[in-house]
């Protein structure tokens, strides 16, 4: 079956999907995106995706593209078509398509929306969960508006790049104070000796994750001790544990850093657990948006 995609207000074969030269998120990267996660053909904590997406749009001051209402309902529909069970959907929205100049266009011009799904392997995840992955540090090179859900990714890039190259999964960014801020695509997650959960707080230099949300319930709800805060490569090599979170790895343990174990070089009890319970705590769409409905 091919893929369909959602395109200023089309439904499209994936490979003709396409948007104008001109586009400023093409030209400038002057726009936002949020991936979702999709289980059983529902989508995961949409309610949250859709505050950050509002957030960051008027960050930029982008408007919405449509009302949350009918871009729930495109999201939907895109997983429908796309017969996605477990999988990812994607929504991208940049300030339109104008003549190329640096200043926003005047008059304002809408918004451009893109949507797509694809499926993922949800064994294939919990394989690696079970493996844990290798992460590498890279430094901190990025804008200082990470909070901001930016399709300007190059660093981004550049880090994952980095980790495949060296036979690691997920790339580290260690600001100027020896601080690790987050991952490429991840939020960054430690256990120490005596126990504490720790991830940096969040800041304008990183991304507030959804799951990374989620998962501070579900730990609030495991009764863990929880500091948000900074931690070093240092403290992450002497921790108990450490892992990752993102919509499409949910928690995932890291056993080595830059080639290091981390502790015994195995995954940690903490990580699986809060995987084990993490769609306990989610918020997942009603019946109503199974695949096929």
């Amino acid at each position: 079956m091919s893929r369909i995609a959602y395109v200023n207000g089309r439904y499209v074969p994936h490979r003709d999907a396409s948007v104008h030269i001109e586009d400023r998120g093409y030209q400038f990267a002057d726009g936002v995106y949020e991936v979702c996660e999709v289980r059983g053909g529902r989508l995961v904590d949409e309610r949250l995706h859709l505050d950050r997406l509002e957030r960051s749009l008027r960050e930029l001051a982008i408007a919405m593209p449509m009302s949350r209402k009918a871009l729930g309902t495109v999201l939907r529909e895109v997983v429908r078509r796309n017969r996605v069970t477990d999988g990812i959907v994607y929504a991208q929205v940049t300030r339109g398509v104008a003549r190329r100049d640096h200043f926003f266009p005047v008059p304002a011009v809408k918004p451009a929306l893109v949507v797509t799904a694809k499926s993922l392997d949800r064994a294939r995840g919990a394989q690696l969960a079970e493996e844990g992955i290798a992460v590498v540090t890279v430094p901190e090179i990025r804008w200082a508006r990470a909070d901001i859900k930016s399709i300007g990714l190059l660093p981004n890039v550049l880090a994952k790049q980095k980790a495949r190259e060296a036979g690691a999964r997920e790339a580290w960014f260690v600001d100027q104070d020896g601080f690790v801020t987050e991952g490429g695509s991840t939020n960054a997650w430690i256990v120490t000796a005596d126990g504490a959960l720790v991830t940096r707080q969040a800041d304008s230099r990183i991304l507030r994750g959804v799951t990374r949300t989620v998962v501070l319930a579900a730990a609030a709800a495991e009764g863990l001790r929880v500091e948000e805060r900074p931690f070093t490569v240092e403290e992450a090599l002497s921790a108990r544990e450490a892992f990752v979170t993102a919509a499409t790895q949910i928690v995932m343990p890291v056993v080595r850093i830059d080639g290091a174990p981390v502790a015994n070089g195995a995954p940690g009890s903490v990580a699986a657990r809060l995987r084990q319970i993490f769609h306990d705590h989610a918020e997942i769409g009603s019946g109503r948006e199974s695949v096929g409905a």
